[in-house]
């Protein structure tokens, strides 16, 4: 596994496309090859690839919204294409899926479609978790539904450490369950205050177990961990990124 910068943890310093070569610039200072595409202001297609290439930059995987996923596909696999980014991620459910056992049936056919598409392109379909997934409906979880119910030829999973976390679940055993179907995982940790919140935190500085965690992903063979830190807290970001990379190099991960 190779790791990545998710680039949604600077989104407050990619609000133009100036801001986004400055911010790319440090990104490969600090010490990665890689981002995941993802919290960007809109920047030409063609112009962003020109950055990630003078840095150096391999862009890994994205997150793209589901309107353009279902109207706009073909503009999607020709901007992938460009990129030379294979994995084309979805960063969450709609909301009108999430509320029954029938919505995230219809979801998953739904993905699948989307995904038989992007694989004709040579493309992966990726879906990344949050916690409401593991809300149960007859006894069953959204994200099982999704595993089950989905085309595995058609549909991989993003699995999103934390988030399986904060909604109950082992985040090492989550991602053995989707071995086969997940080449990309997110990577972050969670604390907890005395005040009893809980909180985003850098890789290694919080409570999750991330020695199963690595383990799993590799016993799975996933490709790329972009790391994510949704919230710093007044930190500088790319501060947070800078210790989260040199952690998990500590625990033999490359970038």
């Amino acid at each position: 596994m190779k790791l990545a910068a998710q680039l949604y943890t600077l989104r407050e310093f990619l609000k133009t496309p100036e801001d986004i070569a400055s911010a790319l610039k440090r990104v490969k200072q600090i010490g990665f090859n890689a981002v995941q595409v993802s919290g960007v202001s809109p920047i030409d297609m063609t112009a962003l690839k020109e950055i990630t290439d003078r840095e150096g930059l391999t862009i890994c995987a994205t997150h793209i919204g589901y309107g353009d996923l279902t109207d706009n596909v073909e503009e999607v696999i020709e901007r992938h294409k460009l990129w030379g980014c294979k994995y084309v991620g979805l960063g969450g459910l709609p909301q009108e899926y999430r509320t029954s056992k029938e919505g995230y049936q219809a979801f998953a056919k739904k993905a699948s479609e989307i995904g038989r598409k992007l694989n004709e392109a040579g493309l992966k379909f990726i879906y990344h978790n949050h916690d409401f997934e593991l809300a149960k409906f007859d006894g069953t979880t959204g994200l099982d539904i999704l595993i089950q119910e989905s085309d595995p030829e058609a549909v991989d999973f993003e699995m999103d450490v934390y988030w399986i976390q904060a909604g109950g679940g082992d985040p090492a055993e989550w991602v053995r369950k989707v071995n086969g179907r997940m080449k990309v995982v997110h990577l972050k940790d969670m604390a907890v205050t005395s005040g009893r919140e809980q909180r985003f935190a850098e890789v290694g500085e919080g409570n999750m177990n991330f020695g199963r965690i690595l383990e799993a992903c590799k016993e799975i063979g996933v490709e790329w961990g972009p790391i994510e830190q949704d919230q710093c807290y007044g930190k500088d970001p790319f501060e947070c990124l800078q210790v989260s990379l040199n952690n998990l190099k500590k625990m033999g991960i490359e970038a």
